[in-house]
C-alpha cells in the first residue's frame, strides 16, 4: 500500500497546466525540548565523512536550512545555541512494479497483452498503468524505484546533549532528488518542538507548473 501510493503522489488536474506532486514522507521523532528559547540560533556540525565532501554537504546544509528556520531556528555562526547535524541517504533500485513477465512470450500486442495503448503497463503517461505521471517512462525493466531518508539531529550548547532526533523516509519513483529532499526535511521537522509521538505520515505538496 505504501508503495502503491507513493506512485500516486503523481497526480495531473483535469485543466492539464498544471500538476500536483504530493510527497508521503514516513516520520519518526525524539525529542526533549520543552520550549524553544526566543531567537533560537544554530550552527550546522559535520562528520568527518561529510567534511571530506564539503560541496555535497554544503548543497544539503542549503536544502535544511529552510526547513530550520521555518521553524524558528535562525543560524548564527559565532553564537548558536544548538548545533544541527544534517544528514541524507538516496538509493535505487528495481522498481516493484516491474512487470516479471515482460520480454516473455506472453507479452504479446493486444489491448490487455502489453504494448497495446491500455495495456496494463501503458497508458496516457507512458508506462505504469496511465496514472503515474510525468517522469514514469520507459519500459519496466528500466524504471527505478527511489528511496530516500533524510535526518537531523541537534545538540544543546554548550552541553553538546542530544535534544531532538528526527528522520523522514519515502519512496517512489520520481527522481528530482533536488525537489524532494528539502519538502522531506520540512516532514521531518513538522511539529517541532512537540512532534506527536511513534510513526506518523506527513504529506506535503510541491505545486509544479506544466506547459
Amino acid at each position: 500500500m505504501k508503495s502503491l501510493l507513493a506512485a500516486l503522489a503523481f497526480t495531473v488536474s483535469l485543466t492539464g497546466c498544471a500538476t500536483r506532486w504530493v510527497v508521503d514522507s514516513d516520520v519518526r521523532t525524539f525529542s526533549e525540548i520543552g520550549s524553544v528559547p526566543a531567537d533560537a540560533t544554530y550552527r550546522f556540525e559535520r562528520l568527518p565523512s561529510q567534511q571530506y565532501d564539503e560541496a555535497a554537504q554544503l548543497q544539503l546544509e542549503a536544502m535544511a536550512g529552510p526547513a530550520l528556520e521555518g521553524v524558528g531556528l535562525r543560524r548564527d555562526d559565532a553564537a548558536p545555541h544548538y548545533t544541527a547535524q544534517i544528514g541524507a541517504r538516496v538509493t535505487a533500485e528495481a522498481s516493484p512494479w516491474v512487470d516479471p513477465w515482460y520480454g516473455s512470450p506472453w507479452w504479446g500486442p493486444g489491448p490487455w497483452g502489453g504494448p497495446g495503448p491500455w495495456g496494463p503497463y501503458r497508458g496516457a503517461w507512458g508506462y505504469g498503468r496511465g496514472w503515474w505521471g510525468p517522469g514514469w517512462w520507459g519500459p519496466p525493466p528500466y524504471n527505478p524505484w527511489y528511496t530516500r531518508e533524510v535526518s537531523i539531529v541537534l545538540r544543546e550548547l554548550p552541553s553538546n546533549h542530544v535534544v531532538y532526533e528526527t528522520r523522514a523516509r519515502n519512496d517512489g519513483p520520481y527522481n528530482d532528488s533536488g525537489a524532494v529532499l528539502p519538502v522531506m526535511f520540512q516532514a521531518a521537522l513538522q511539529g517541532f518542538p512537540n512532534p506527536p509521538k511513534g510513526e506518523r505520515r506527513v504529506n506535503l505538496e510541491i505545486p509544479t507548473a506544466r506547459n
